[in-house]
């Protein structure tokens, strides 16, 4: 008799192997990155299908408000023909509130999906409100002291009030409602769930003990979305190239401080307050146009590059020297806290348990 017989047979764990169609969706760390950015725009784009359906199923019952529509379209060509770049404040539901919180909702459908923590994406469920008054803070001084080089410097002239008393104060508030929308949505689009998982996937291109895997992939991630930025403001009337530029860096010093913090709330509140005291406070074009009910009446003088034209103080070049002093403001007045790591869950499939099969009995020697 043989005599492995009497032995007992030992128990070899045998990794299971996942199907070729779980490999190709996921990886060690849950759904690929790239799978869930074509997940997330797919969404975007059937929420505007469905969006624009409804509006023209209610148009074809409703023929006296496609009248009215095509109406104030048309009232808004003429007055930009004439010149008149004008935003009503209530606008800003329309083109920031909503999109804001569709981009939210939709978010927080890819955090069920991917199984994260929907705050990985920049804003976490505890805010952080000594970064968000900071951001307020930093925002009206950065755009006062901007308005004020360009006064001392003679390249900005004020000749008074455009509005005063009771009419002031009711559009001082629909002006920071409106860019209180306009914070929210255009931070949390560029730098939230997008800046995350590009991130995340630009990231996974290096081997996981590289010490600069992380870094790469944020900041490759944060300049591709800053050109998309810088891209989306190419639209406006009156924009200029120093002024693009202008938002191309200002996104990259909104993204040093979600690096730095972990979180948008001191972006969001600066990038509030900078349009409210430029388009409100001091009547100056905000990338080409002007918000209706602001408080100063003033004109830019001398040569546009440094006065910023028909664009305002953002295309001015003394802005260079803004946003050096924000990214300082960024680094000396804001706690460094740990970042969301990258891969911070495993997959929402993953391997199940080892299955233990006995081991072959080892052959007998000839």
């Amino acid at each position: 008799m043989d005599p492995l017989d009497d032995q007992p047979l030992a128990e070899t764990p045998v990794a299971p192997q996942r199907s070729t169609m779980q490999q190709i969706f996921f990886g060690p760390y849950g759904l690929r990155a790239g799978w869930g950015l074509l997940i997330f725009i797919a969404m975007i784009v059937l929420t505007i299908m469905a969006v624009r359906t409804s509006f023209h199923l209610y148009y074809q019952h409703h023929p006296a408000a496609l009248a009215a529509s095509k109406a104030a379209a048309n009232a808004q060509k003429s007055a930009q023909a004439a010149g008149s770049t004008e935003m009503p404040p209530r606008d800003a539901i329309f083109s920031h509130g909503i999109p804001f919180v569709l981009i939210l909702l939709l978010s927080w459908i890819m955090s069920r999906i991917e199984r994260r923590r929907i705050g990985v994406y920049g804003i976490p469920p505890k805010p952080y409100i000594a970064d968000f008054i900071k951001g307020l803070i930093s925002g009206v001084c950065a755009l006062s002291l901007l308005v004020g080089l360009l006064w001392i410097s003679h390249l900005l002239v004020f000749t008074g009030f455009a509005i005063t008393g009771r009419a002031a104060f009711i559009s001082a508030l629909e002006l920071l409602g409106a860019f209180t929308l306009v914070g929210f949505a255009e931070e949390y689009a560029f730098r939230g769930y997008l800046q995350y998982t590009i991130a995340r996937g630009l990231s996974g291109i290096l081997p996981p003990g590289n010490p600069y895997r992380n870094a790469l992939g944020f900041w490759l991630a944060a300049t591709f979305l800053s050109i998309i930025f810088f891209v989306g403001h190419g639209k406006n009337p009156g924009e200029s190239p120093i002024g693009l530029l202008s938002v191309f860096l200002v996104g990259l010093v909104f993204s040093y401080s979600l690096w730095r913090t972990g979180s948008l709330w001191w972006a969001i509140g600066m990038h509030i307050t900078w349009d409210w005291a430029q388009s409100c406070i001091y009547g100056v074009a905000d990338s080409g146009m002007m918000a209706k009910g602001h408080l100063l009446q003033s004109h830019p003088m001398g040569s546009p590059l440094l006065s910023g034209g028909l664009t305002g103080p953002e295309g001015s070049l003394f802005i260079l020297f803004i946003l050096a002093l924000l990214t300082l403001v960024i680094r000396f007045t804001l706690p460094k806290r740990p970042q969301p790591t990258l891969f911070p869950e495993r997959a929402p499939v993953l391997p199940p348990p080892p299955v233990f099969i006995d081991a072959l009995p080892v052959a007998e020697a000839s």
